[in-house]
């Protein structure tokens, strides 16, 4: 499977099935949202938060190739994050992009 996030594929033309995506909403335990708050108090890095974005990122983009599989398709174009707060602690990540099949 082909991700990019360009509308093109050089040298292949593409045959549009239709929009895919995947999301997922992920948190941290409690022991960790209270030493990241802490955190807070002396600046830098949230590498908890980091870390949990990176793995919600992963996991929406997984499940946007399933579905782009279950299409038939050989790639996605397009492709876009978006993420927002659900709750204190916790963050939706959604991966969307336009599955295709190369003609």
């Amino acid at each position: 499977m082909i991700l990019v996030n360009t509308d093109y594929i050089s040298g292949k033309e593409l045959e549009m099935l239709g929009l895919v995506k995947g999301s997922t909403i992920q948190s941290k335990n409690i022991g960790r949202d209270i030493t990241q708050s802490f955190k807070t108090l002396v600046g830098g890095e949230l590498g908890a938060y980091t870390q949990m974005m990176n793995e919600a990122r992963a996991l929406a983009t997984k499940r946007m190739v399933e579905e782009a599989e279950r299409l038939g398709a050989d790639a996605v174009v397009n492709i876009r994050y978006a993420s927002a707060a659900v709750m204190q602690g916790a963050a939706e990540v959604m991966a969307y992009g336009t599955a295709v099949k190369f003609k």
